[in-house]
């Protein structure tokens, strides 16, 4: 541990961390569009550090960028100094000198960065407009399209592609031809702007709505996730940080969230009657008439005349204990999984 002093505040922070790092876990907000502390080993490209977490240092001529500059012993650190700000100021006016200026209309709309970060230091318009060379909308990927128009060049996408992912998909902020997109969606939920947006026809803006943090459903790695929820229906996905996972997600887990709104999605437990007709019933009706059905076979036919299959989408937990059920209460050792064939 060292000690530092952060704007006014004397703390002790643990060897090797950046001053971003730290500022984080003081609950200090820096601005940043390019980092990514799951890259925080990986060495980046000078054109792809965007310079916006810049903080004054005594002693420093100029301020540093905090996501790569480390804590050290007696360092006194200033976040929002004039000087710091002053940086800030001109790197969102250049980024906001070419970007379309048509925010009512984004689908980023609440949760831009370039936004946020413009109304926090008071920036309405850009002082200027830099001349660039349109670029149209790419939407020939199956489940989100590109703005072009709109990429700040953070290089976020790119460096999740292939240092997350170890893909390689993203060039230039541009799908790489050489390399086949496996349509994760990764890109796509750490873009700070609205240049990678999800095909949806969901409709929403942030404001409207809320989060639900849960566990996705499509298979046993125990993925953690957010539901985005407007009312009562789930309009996006956004990846959560879990030890499963670590902010990723997979193309299911993503964008593959429609069924829960499905129209022909059960709802209730379904029993058949006599007459071969399907019936709605509650819970405790349907498991006791499951473990009737279980008993009659056993004790007529012995327990190895049943048989039963587990769920890739059941988590690791219910798939031991369904185990446990048809080997201790059943008595048998038939007993499979979908996702071993």
């Amino acid at each position: 541990m060292i000690r530092m002093t952060i704007n006014g505040r004397e703390v002790r922070i643990p060897e090797g961390y950046t001053i971003l790092r730290a500022a984080d876990m003081l609950g200090i907000d820096i601005p940043a569009f390019c980092h990514d502390e799951r890259l925080r080993f990986i060495q980046r490209e000078k054109d792809l550090c965007c310079k916006l977490c810049s903080v004054e240092v005594e002693g420093e001529d100029s301020p540093v960028t905090a996501c790569d500059s480390e804590c050290k012993e007696g360092m006194i650190v200033r976040t929002e100094s004039p000087a710091a700000v002053k940086v800030r100021k001109e790197i969102l006016l250049r980024k906001l000198s070419k970007h379309p200026q048509d925010c009512l209309n984004c689908g980023k709309l609440g949760g831009c960065k370039l936004q946020r970060y413009c109304e926090k230091y008071g920036i309405n318009e850009p002082l200027y407009s830099e001349p660039y060379e349109h670029r149209p909308i790419d939407d020939s990927g199956k489940f989100y399209y590109t703005e072009p128009d709109k990429c700040i060049s953070c290089g976020k996408c790119e460096r999740v592609c292939k240092h997350l992912m170890c893909v390689g998909a993203i060039k230039d902020g541009e799908l790489a031809k050489e390399h086949a997109c496996v349509n994760c969606g990764n890109c796509v939920s750490v873009c700070p702007v609205g240049a990678l947006m999800p095909k949806s026809e969901n409709k929403f803006r942030l404001w409207e709505t809320s989060k639900v943090r849960t566990t996705c459903a499509y298979c046993g790695v125990g993925c953690r996730l957010d539901l985005i929820v407007k009312g009562d229906k789930v309009v996006d996905v956004q990846p959560a940080d879990g030890k499963a996972n670590e902010g990723l997600l997979c193309v299911k887990g993503k964008f593959a969230f429609d069924f829960i709104n499905h129209k022909a999605r059960l709802t209730d437990p379904l029993i058949r009657d006599e007459e071969g007709n399907l019936r709605k019933a509650t819970w405790d009706e349907a498991l006791d008439f499951a473990a009737g059905k279980i008993k009659a076979v056993r004790e007529e036919f012995g327990p190895d005349a049943i048989a039963g299959f587990a769920s890739a989408r059941a988590t690791n937990e219910e798939n031991y204990l369904f185990m446990k059920f048809m080997r201790a209460a059943v008595g048998t050792n038939n007993v499979d999984h979908c996702a071993r064939l």
